[in-house]
């Protein structure tokens, strides 16, 4: 029965997700989405994220047990010197993106590890084990 109500418990936590997608909450002004890709293996999560044109010190990663919270930010604009070019067209921007997404088991927060190459985060979130059940004896 415990079983049952962990997976119930989990898909609650998913349905909320998707929800929260469905009615856009995950946009704040001014910001964009970034996908997240979630693998589940036996004893950790890795969640994927594309993040094109931005460099690994504009990217922030902040985790708790059930939700992994990506963001990054950084101005696309170069200096132009008025003396030496004419500005022609400017469409090179400011950009920020946020996503959260809520896993589907508590993570071991202090042994999360991420990575950037090539304008993809590659975070890696351990499980905690789960305490083997153990026999009460009724007084």
């Amino acid at each position: 029965m415990e079983d049952v109500e962990q997976l119930i418990e989990r898909m609650n936590r998913q349905l909320e997700a998707a929800t929260r997608s469905w009615s856009g909450a995950e946009f704040t002004d001014g910001e964009e989405y970034a996908p997240i890709d979630l693998v589940e293996y036996d004893d950790e999560f890795v969640a994927t994220v594309d993040l094109p044109g931005f460099d690994r010190e504009d990217v922030s990663v902040s985790v708790t047990d059930h939700m992994l919270q990506v963001a990054a930010e950084h101005d696309e604009s170069t200096d132009v010197h008025e003396d030496d070019e004419r500005v022609l067209r400017r469409e090179r921007r400011h950009e920020s993106v946020h996503q959260s997404i809520t896993l589907p088991d508590e993570i071991d927060a202090d042994s999360v590890t991420a990575r950037m190459k090539n304008g993809v985060l590659t975070v890696t979130l351990p499980r905690i084990e789960a305490e083997s059940s153990r026999e009460i004896e009724i007084e």
